[in-house]
């Protein structure tokens, strides 16, 4: 008979003492505050280097030598950033690597957005990562991001977020209307074509054509000094405007936009922000574009990580490239990422013996990968056991993680691109509600024992001969 859930893993809240649970409360206080600023990975890249610099870390590309304890700040494209802290053992012993994700779904803007149709002005978008189109219907937006003109100045976006700024939204039809489109499947019943943003209905006096439209580009230009081309070269995300709120009568939850992967993010900065001298050197890595495959320049497939660690070695006075991939190959790695909790009103989906739960610590996902592990990083059993033993010494409660039942989907991490290098690579992160949606729910037990278990890998020393 298989052993109950409760006799297997304790609620995280009665693992952690008095004085555990008000650090839990503070740090979600501050988590709270990052979600709110950081809706894009442009504004979080922002916030990572702004709490970096007020915490002593320096500019990579300034380091005259490498030193124990030094501590240094890699930003590229605006958009993927790393923080190093040197440890006092060799670089070629290897790293300790904490990888997240800064991207979440959204809707982009299309190249050429504006039209005008029956009486209104809208906005073409395009939407990115995996999402309910239907859920994007009926709620405030907000637009943020960045405009670059043909000459080169450049506008920062964010407005819909205050209550004195207008908001945008996307209509949704009707249920007087709605008969045919409530007897579609779910995932038909919005069409991405469909996620059009209302941004106007007030014509322009003396336009033969296109009166709102001329109307909404005439106050860009005068308000922005936007022209319709501008678009073209563009990054415009709408993101949902509401605020990160405490969720339950207990404040216990935290409800936000972009858990899905800030969390990891928060809890792994805050944790390295918190290392002095940690014996291996410890690297967190801030990525981009995980939700569509991790691609392009500011995407774990690329070579940002291999171009770290060789301008480490370089800065070292050692140039040989061999050193750099013994360096990555014995080096050891968390993908900081999130996984979804059983949801009581969903059980159907869920495989509970395997599945991670809202509030029972952090979740170790040995793999992900979707119907039968394709695409997954499937951790060696030793590497899983000397994590095991490393968080069970330090008081970090766990729990293990699957993505839901096998037959019924999946999901991938940057694991796997962290594991070509050779290194021993571990999904570890916090279990979420509502993943993807508008609005996600993380326990602030669980956003604690995320930092805490970050910073305890960060500062460990794997043992040599235990096969990791």
């Amino acid at each position: 008979m298989a052993q109950k859930k409760e006799e297997r893993v304790k609620n995280a809240w009665l693992n952690i003492d008095e004085e555990e649970r008000v650090q839990a409360f503070h740090l979600a206080a501050r988590y709270i505050d990052f979600l709110n600023q950081a809706k894009t990975e442009r504004e979080t890249a922002d916030f990572i280097e702004n709490a970096a610099r007020e915490k002593g870390f320096v500019d990579l590309a300034r380091a005259k030598v490498i030193a124990a304890g030094q501590k240094f700040l890699l930003k590229y494209k605006n958009k993927i950033s790393a923080l190093v802290v040197i440890g006092s053992t060799p670089l070629e012993n290897g790293f300790n690597i904490v990888a997240s994700h800064t991207d979440a779904p959204r809707l982009d803007l299309k190249p050429m957005p504006l039209y005008e149709t029956d009486g209104m002005a809208l906005l073409k978008t395009h939407y990115y990562g995996g999402i309910k189109k239907y859920q994007w219907t009926a709620i405030p937006l907000a637009l943020h991001g960045v405009i670059v003109k043909k000459n080169g100045d450049r506008l920062v976006v964010r407005l819909g977020e205050d209550e004195q700024e207008p908001a945008f939204t996307i209509s949704d039809l009707l249920p007087h209307l709605a008969r045919e489109q409530m007897e579609k499947k779910m995932s038909e019943a919005v069409t991405g074509e469909g996620l059009n943003i209302l941004v106007g209905s007030i014509p322009e006096a003396g336009e033969d054509k296109d009166k709102i439209k001329a109307a909404i580009l005439k106050l860009l230009r005068e308000k922005y000094g936007i022209e319709e081309d501008d678009f073209t070269s563009a990054e415009l995300e709408a993101v949902p405007a509401f605020k990160a709120r405490e969720i339950g009568f207990d404040r216990s939850l935290v409800g936000a936009y972009g858990q899905d992967d800030r969390v990891s993010v928060f809890t792994s900065l805050e944790a390295i922000l918190a290392l002095q001298q940690p014996s291996r050197t410890a690297i967190c890595i801030f990525a981009d574009k995980e939700e569509i495959g991790s691609t392009g320049n500011t995407g774990l497939r690329s070579y940002f990580i291999e171009n770290l660690v060789a301008e480490l070695f370089h800065r070292s006075g050692r140039q040989d490239y061999f050193l750099v991939r013994k360096a990555l190959a014995c080096s050891h790695a968390l993908s900081a990422d999130v996984n979804s909790a059983v949801d009581p009103n969903y059980e159907q989906v869920f495989e509970k013996m395997n599945n991670s739960f809202l509030g029972e610590g952090l979740v170790v996902t040995k793999y992900t990968g979707s119907r039968g592990k394709y695409d997954a990083s499937d951790a060696n059993p030793e590497f899983v056991a000397w994590i095991r033993r490393l968080f069970d010494e330090n008081r970090v409660t766990w729990q293990v993680g699957e993505l839901g039942k096998v037959d019924e989907g999946g999901g991938g991490t940057v694991a796997q691109y962290l594991a070509r290098y050779g290194m021993d690579v571990l999904d570890c992160g916090v279990a979420l509600l509502g993943m993807h949606s508008p609005f996600e729910v993380a326990s602030k037990a669980d956003i604690y024992l995320a930092y805490k278990g970050y910073k305890v890998f960060l500062e460990a020393v794997p043992a040599i001969g235990e096969g990791i």
